[in-house]
């Protein structure tokens, strides 16, 4: 018999990630901060919880993907959190991109509680999440990744254990920064080329055949040509992610010039936006 899960926030990532729980067989309890968007959810057969507690307490594995570290917090630890509902030997899984000191406290936490704890973000995006195709960047133990690869299966195609736990919230602020820089200095070279009055598509015909290829072009370039920036990865979560690469990079001492400049123009898009972009929509700085 396959263990519940229990799975709290269902954004653009958390509810396909439910889908597919479900698809795959296990019994799933949910919760989230909106409850109308679990209704799809349980109308293929998942629990609505009353809080995190109860999601916990009624589930061998939780899971919980939410947007950055106060909201890992409050589900976790504040009124009706999750954290003291966890039985002793239940697995938790979070997904959510926080800092590695945020996931080494969790880990200390849970081992001090007898839990299983990995700390697994992913990328790939709301497509990624649909086909069940997700990347994930864990840390954690190896006899607890193997605990959770069944689980993880129905969810993702590929997973890096990439040390203790930290180390998978590492690399994907790491990640996230480069991809941050990449459709960043793509918005340059468009707006380089465009008041120069060469056709940005020009611009992405030569660099998809060049050493400038990058996988990135495929998804980002042609929102940045339409001008319309439906949120696959949402700018305010790319602003965070980069906020805390910098933090991060604070911390070990690292000077990260290009993620510091960088960071002021996502800064300044995100507080001038009126809807919830794309992190594409960085083009918007020059437009």
């Amino acid at each position: 018999m396959k263990p519940t899960v229990g799975l709290i926030g269902l954004g653009l990532m958390g509810k396909p990630m439910g889908r597919n729980l479900l698809k795959a067989g296990f019994p799933l309890n949910v919760w989230n901060r909106t409850s109308e968007r679990a209704n799809d959810l349980i109308g293929d057969g998942a629990k609505l919880a009353a809080s995190p507690r109860q999601v916990a307490a009624e589930s061998d594995v939780l899971i919980t993907i939410v947007s950055d570290p106060p909201a890992v917090e409050q589900v976790l630890w504040g009124e009706n959190g999750a954290f003291d509902a966890l039985g002793r030997g239940s697995l938790y899984i979070d997904s959510s991109t926080v800092s590695p000191e945020l996931a080494r406290r969790v880990g200390r936490d849970c081992a001090a509680r007898d839990i299983d704890y990995l700390d697994a973000p992913v990328t790939g995006g709301t497509w990624g999440a649909e086909k069940g195709e997700l990347v994930f960047m864990i840390g954690g133990r190896e006899k607890v990744f193997e605990r959770a690869k069944p689980i993880l299966e129905a969810v993702g195609k590929r997973f890096f254990l990439l040390g203790p736990n930290g180390a998978g919230q590492t690399v994907k602020l790491a990640m996230n920064l480069l991809l941050a820089l990449e459709v960043e200095a793509l918005a340059e070279a468009l707006a380089l080329v465009g008041k120069s009055g060469v056709p940005g598509e020009r611009l992405i015909e030569v660099m998809q055949s060049s050493m400038a290829r990058a996988a990135v072009l495929d998804v980002k370039a042609p929102q940045m040509l339409s001008h319309d920036y439906p949120p696959s990865f949402p700018l305010r979560l790319m602003h965070k992610d980069v906020r805390l690469a910098l933090e991060l990079a604070r911390e070990e001492g690292v000077r990260l010039p290009a993620g510091e400049a960088a960071y002021e123009v996502y800064s300044a898009v995100k507080d001038a936006a009126t809807e919830d972009l794309d992190y594409a929509g960085v083009a918007r700085f020059w437009q």
